[in-house]
Formats: C-alpha cells, sequence, structure tokens
C-alpha cells in the first residue's frame, strides 16, 4: 500500500483523448463559413478522424518522442562512403505519415484544398510542430514548380500524393515525395540577393551545376529542393533533386546539423554544393526571386497558421488545467481574474485562427480580388499573429504554475518552438516592410484590404474608430519605413476586428474591439475589461474531453 503522504489529488487529468478539430469552435465555423456546402460533410469527416488521432494518447506520445530522440546526421555509411543521410525517430515517420494520408501536402488540386489543407495543418500541428515544416514546403512548392511546365508535370503528382514514402529513390519510382528550399546563406541572411551560389549552365537546356553553401536547409531528407543560385543573367530559382535519375545520388553533402532552440523534431542543415551538384532551372534566368514568391508566400501563411496551432493548444492546456484545479475555495476557472487572463488568451487565439482560414480562403476563390488581398495580408497577418504567439504561450504555461515550467507538462516545448514562426520566411520587419512595399507598388492589394474591413463598418464603434485611424496612417506615408511595424500592427489588429466582429460570437467580437482597437486592455494578458462576458469566452475555449 502507498504511503498516505504519497495520494495525488487536485490535479488536472492529462489533456487527451478529444477531438482536436471538433472542441476548437472557432476552426469548425471556420471550415463550415468557407466551404461550399456540398464538401462539409465529406470535409468535417476527414477533419474529425484528423482530430481524434491527434488528440489521442499515441499520438501526443509520438510528438514527444520525436522530440526528445531528434535527428542524427550521417555523413558516411559504414565501408567510409559518402551518404548524406538524416536519421529520424520512427514517430517522426508516423507523424509525417499521418499528416500526408491526410492530405496536408495536397491542396492545390482539390475542390476547397486550401480551406481544408489549412485547417488539418492547424490540427495536425498541436500535437507536434517539427514535422509540419516538410510538411508545408512540400504544399508550398507547387506554384513555384508550375513555372517550369515540364517540371511540374513530373515531380507536382508526386508532391499532392496521400502516400508518405520515406526512401531516396528517383521521382519516377516513387508513389510521393517530399520537396524543401535552400535559399539562405551565411552572408546574406533574409537578403537572399546577396547569395553568391553559382550556377553554371550545362549544354542540355535547364541543366547547371551548382556550387555554394547554404546556411539553412530545412528538412534535408526532402526528395528535392529549392534553391536560389546565381545564374549567368542573375539570381535563378533551381530543382535540386537528392537522387537523380540514373538512381545515383546528387553531390549535395550535409555538413552539419543546426542545435535549434525548438522544432528539434525537425532537422535543418548546412549543405554544400560542390560544383557538380546537378540542378534544373525553374523559370527564367535571372527572375529568382518571381519565382519562388509564390512558395515563400503559402509558407508564410503556414506560418501564421502553424502559430495559431501552438496558441490554440496552449490556451485548450491551460482552460483544461484552471477547469480541474481547486486553489483559495474553488477552481481556478471560477477565479475572477483568472478568468480574465484565460479569455483574453482566449480571444487572441481566435482572432489568429479566424483570420489564417480566412486567407486560406482567399487562395480557394483565386480572383484577382481575392489574389490582391493575400498581397498585403498575408504578410501583415505574418507579422502580427507570428510576434502574438510567444506572449501567449508564455502567459499560457504561466496558468499552470509550477506544473507547467516542467516538461512533462508538454507547454515547455511549446514555448521553446513559439518564436520560430517569427523568423522562419523572413523576419518581423522583412515582413513589414513587405506590406510598405504592397502600399507602395500594388494599389490594388490596399483596396481589396480596404474593401475586407469595410464590409465590418458601422457594427462596432470601436472598430468604426481604428478604421479611420488606419486610413489617416496611410495618408502620409512619409517617414513610412520607421513606421513600418507601427502600420503592419494597425492593420493586421483593425483586419482581425473587422472579420470576428463579422463572424465571431458578440462576446469575442466585443472582448477583441474593446482591448485591441477601443484602448481599454492592458499591455499584459488578463487586463479586459470585467463588465464583458467572460465566462462565454472561456467556455468557448474550452477542449471538450
Amino acid at each position: 500500500m502507498a504511503p498516505s503522504t504519497h495520494t495525488v489529488t487536485n490535479q488536472a487529468p492529462p489533456l487527451v483523448g478529444y477531438d482536436v478539430f471538433t472542441s476548437d469552435l472557432a476552426l469548425a465555423e471556420a471550415v463550415e463559413r468557407h466551404l461550399d456546402p456540398g464538401l462539409l460533410a465529406e470535409v468535417r469527416e476527414e477533419l474529425g478522424v484528423l482530430g481524434r488521432a491527434t488528440g489521442s494518447t499515441q499520438v501526443r506520445e509520438w510528438g514527444e518522442q520525436a522530440n526528445d530522440d531528434p535527428p542524427r546526421l550521417r555523413t558516411h555509411d559504414r565501408y567510409g562512403r559518402r551518404i548524406d543521410e538524416v536519421e529520424f525517430h520512427p514517430a517522426w515517420h508516423r507523424l509525417l505519415g499521418r499528416s500526408v494520408s491526410a492530405g496536408l501536402t495536397d491542396a492545390w488540386g482539390r475542390p476547397g484544398g486550401h480551406v481544408r489543407r489549412a485547417a488539418g495543418f492547424l490540427v495536425a500541428s498541436q500535437a507536434e510542430a517539427g514535422h509540419g515544416c516538410p510538411v508545408s514546403m512540400t504544399h508550398a512548392a507547387v506554384p513555384a514548380l508550375r513555372a517550369e511546365p515540364e517540371l511540374a508535370a513530373v515531380w507536382e503528382p508526386a508532391a499532392l500524393s496521400h502516400v508518405y514514402e520515406r526512401e531516396l529513390r528517383p521521382v519516377a519510382e516513387k508513389p510521393g515525395v517530399l520537396l524543401g528550399m535552400a535559399m539562405t546563406e551565411k552572408q546574406g541572411g533574409s537578403d537572399v540577393r546577396a547569395n553568391t551560389t553559382e550556377a553554371r549552365p550545362l549544354a542540355a537546356d535547364g541543366e547547371y551545376v551548382l556550387t555554394g553553401h547554404k546556411w539553412f536547409c530545412s528538412a534535408p531528407m526532402s526528395d528535392a529542393f529549392l534553391v536560389l543560385a546565381q545564374a549567368p543573367a542573375g539570381l535563378t530559382c533551381f530543382l535540386v533533386p537528392r537522387v537523380l535519375a540514373d538512381g545515383s545520388r546528387n553531390a549535395f553533402a550535409l555538413q552539419r546539423l543546426k542545435d535549434k532552440l525548438g522544432n528539434r523534431s525537425n532537422a535543418s542543415a548546412e549543405v554544400e554544393f560542390d560544383g557538380t551538384t546537378w540542378a534544373h532551372r525553374v523559370g527564367e534566368e535571372g527572375r529568382g526571386i518571381r519565382t519562388i514568391m509564390g512558395m515563400v508566400a503559402a509558407t508564410r501563411l503556414d506560418c501564421v497558421l502553424g502559430s495559431a496551432a501552438l496558441m490554440r493548444q496552449a490556451v485548450a492546456q491551460a482552460v483544461h488545467h484552471a477547469s480541474y484545479r481547486s486553489a483559495f475555495g474553488g477552481l481556478l476557472v471560477d477565479k475572477p481574474l483568472m478568468r480574465n487572463v484565460l479569455a483574453d488568451l482566449a480571444v487572441e487565439s481566435e482572432a489568429a485562427t479566424v483570420l489564417g482560414m480566412r486567407l486560406a480562403a482567399a487562395y480557394d476563390a483565386g480572383t484577382p480580388e481575392e489574389l490582391a488581398l493575400l498581397r498585403i495580408a498575408v504578410p501583415a497577418a505574418k507579422y502580427w499573429v507570428t510576434k502574438r504567439c510567444t506572449p501567449l504561450v508564455a502567459e499560457a504555461l504561466e496558468c499552470l504554475g509550477g506544473n507547467g515550467y516542467v516538461e512533462e507538462s508538454g507547454m515547455p516545448r511549446l514555448l521553446r518552438e513559439s518564436p520560430l514562426n517569427s523568423l522562419w520566411e523572413g523576419s518581423g520587419n522583412v515582413q513589414a516592410l513587405d506590406v510598405v512595399r504592397a502600399l507602395r507598388t500594388e494599389p490594388a492589394a490596399l483596396d481589396a484590404l480596404l474593401r475586407e474591413v469595410g464590409a465590418a463598418r458601422g457594427a462596432d464603434h470601436r472598430l468604426d474608430r481604428a478604421i479611420r485611424g488606419l486610413l489617416v496612417e496611410l495618408a502620409d506615408l512619409e517617414g513610412i519605413e520607421a513606421r513600418a511595424r507601427r502600420l503592419t500592427e494597425r492593420l493586421a489588429l483593425v483586419l482581425q476586428g473587422a472579420l470576428l466582429v463579422r463572424w465571431a460570437p458578440p462576446e469575442v467580437a466585443d472582448a477583441f474591439c474593446a482591448a485591441r482597437l477601443g484602448g481599454d486592455g492592458g499591455a499584459a494578458f488578463g487586463t479586459l475589461p470585467h463588465t464583458l462576458d467572460l465566462r462565454a469566452v472561456v467556455e468557448r475555449a474550452r477542449a471538450e474531453v
């Protein structure tokens, strides 16, 4: 018999055994809102299957295993032959296989593909975020590949496949592939025009060999990579396969794996091209930035969705804990100040989800107006949502107290992961300056944004005032570069507010407009006006087990 002093009481059970999709009301409502009604039954079923798996004890354990046993680099085999392979824990392959089979690389070729895929990505990332990197890049590579129709004919069907096969083989022999990118170099970082990797043309049209070094290459065990290099006519996009058509390995030397703050299940490598690395041109010579921007825009949206997933999981954990934990004579969730904190976190999470799903719907619509909206709204959303992720996760961790600070809670892994999406695909300054660039050069983008927020005018006086303030900011472009962050933040908040006013329950929209647009909130979470219906906001955020 265990000593009585070891009887455990007043602890929340683990948040497992629930449907991650259906318990997220903001996400489920967004899917219903943005999909053709004829697709809803099918999509609800597929997302429910994924949601129940993601919330299961087994898949949660896979996420822990993939991070506790991170990838290892093997440069040579036992006989001394160069192989340049990365070994992953089996849990990594199980997670990847589940996400690929759920269609999370298949948005471009089926009805409602972007909305259903974005919802699935948001769900699956809550079990383990690192495996989302190759999933995201494979999905995002498709528009870039289409700049070279002959390549797209070979690689696109395999990229859209629902089959995951880990072995490196020629693309013609694989039922499905993963695609990555390698743009960043030591001397340039986000300034990819400073890249020095050289591309020398061969006799065959479109074929080159590369010489250079890439500082960050994520998911290096992917089947091929989009790479930027300097060709005779300037910076150009190339496809670099790991295995050539004859079955031989391409020259793709992995120098080392990065020791990262988070995202530890996913390998990020430095890679060397030795002058014999074969590549095929994608798009025109000298138009590399333009060619690869379709991929960059899609991965930036995944940064928004990935951060929304982390935020949602953190909020779900915090509300779950507070619903079971008693202190000072009652449940934490019923304490007015804790309720304020939880409600504030829930509002921020819902705003991120609603914005991310609206942008996914714009991809599905594909009209000139919707594509113009994406041009300005994606960098603005990427800037703001990814920056709100870290303070939200930190506050949610604090809701669990000391229990949240220990690894077994899963909260430290969420916190380590939380800054990544703000860095990936261009840090905050890059996004803010991209918003400025859109304002200066693409008037259709601003028109689309104003139409979007204008649809909510008259519904909330605080939103109306914020829209007027934004218009004043936009009317004066003097010194706009130094104001780019301020302007981008306001733009993102107005857009989130407009979407919530139109689509969220009144208590959620009221709390957002009061605290984010009306000045009736503080710098920390938990400073919402006490007169709001905070109990309803918290109940809406609860994950039902």
